[in-house]
């Protein structure tokens, strides 16, 4: 099955010279959550802006589903919606008809029982007939997810969509976004809350200064770059770790009261019984073992730190 959308050698250079997008290619497969990570100013916001036809291209192409999003626009932006970073909305309007009127700008009849329905989805159906001045900011944050799925789109990009919400709207947010994955529909996320991302994503892109660094699989990701580390507490300090657990490479920790041992996923089984053993052998008396996993954070920090 081809890509819905595609990515080509995708460049942008703004008129004060800033190149936001460095030749990006990749390719995002239909039905798939890809959560785009990387720091403010990393090209994040210029990408999404180019694939749904808000920006033009410096050089390198863009199709979704199989149409150019620049000679194509039409076509394109009818499969997209997307939830922005700002609010952007007419104050006075009410929620109803502000959703009814974005659908109605990609060219849908209208359908009150699903604005209808995506406003129950997004708790904002008691507040259908309220003037957008009057909601909160978590309110108005709601009405642009509701905007962005008014006409139905196969594909939602949702630009740090819980940055600055309370807890109860981003439970809502993950929530819908399960019930559109099994839909069908096709969702990239960008975010700074990567917990978020390593719990709802399948796949992971990390870009920084317009160059992508990885587009990856989550699980695969974890398996080649994550880590665990050990910590083992011994009932007495050492001065320095025993010559029979040189080829260990072990940690002493800075009391003499801890033994670090970092190895990588998949890889604990039998090595850490004879790691153990050998501690015991040594005469090292522990009372405590603990362990740690790498999560995505730590290997999105690790990334950007060697792009540096």
């Amino acid at each position: 099955m081809a890509p819905i959308i595609s990515i080509n050698s995708l460049s942008k250079t703004y008129s004060n010279g800033f190149k936001a997008l460095d030749s990006v290619s990749f390719d995002i497969e239909e039905g798939e959550i890809l959560a785009l990570l990387g720091p403010n100013g990393a090209g994040k916001t210029t990408l999404i802006s180019i694939i749904c036809g808000m920006t033009n291209p410096s050089g390198g192409q863009v199709t979704v589903s199989g149409h150019d999003v620049v000679k194509d626009f039409r076509k394109t932006r009818a499969e997209i919606g997307l939830v922005p970073q700002e609010l952007t909305t007419d104050m006075f309007e009410t929620v109803f008809n502000t959703v009814s009127f974005s659908r109605g700008l990609h060219g849908k009849k209208p359908d009150p029982a699903y604005i209808e329905q995506v406003l129950k989805d997004l708790s904002l159906y008691e507040k259908r007939d309220n003037a957008l001045r009057e909601l909160s900011g978590g309110m108005k944050r709601r009405v642009l997810i509701a905007k962005a799925l008014s006409h139905q789109p196969r594909i939602l990009f949702l630009d740090e969509p819980t940055a600055g919400v309370d807890v109860a709207l981003r439970k809502d947010m993950w929530q819908l976004v399960e019930r559109l994955r099994k839909t069908g529909v096709t969702i990239i996320l960008t975010t700074h809350y990567i917990e978020e991302a390593q719990g709802i994503a399948d796949r992971v892109g990390v870009i920084n200064r317009g160059k992508l660094l990885l587009v990856e699989e989550k699980n695969a990701l974890m398996r080649k770059l994550g880590r665990k580390q050990m910590t083992i507490t011994l009932t007495e300090p050492i001065q320095a770790i025993p010559a029979e657990l040189a080829g260990y490479s072990l940690a002493l920790g800075e009391d003499g009261r801890e033994l670090v041992y970092d190895y990588e996923l998949g890889s604990e089984d039998g090595e850490i019984a004879r790691l153990l053993s050998a501690i015991d052998a040594a005469g090292l008396k522990f009372g405590d073992v603990s362990t740690r996993q790498t999560s995505l954070e730590d290997i999105f920090v690790s990334l950007i730190g060697e792009a540096a």
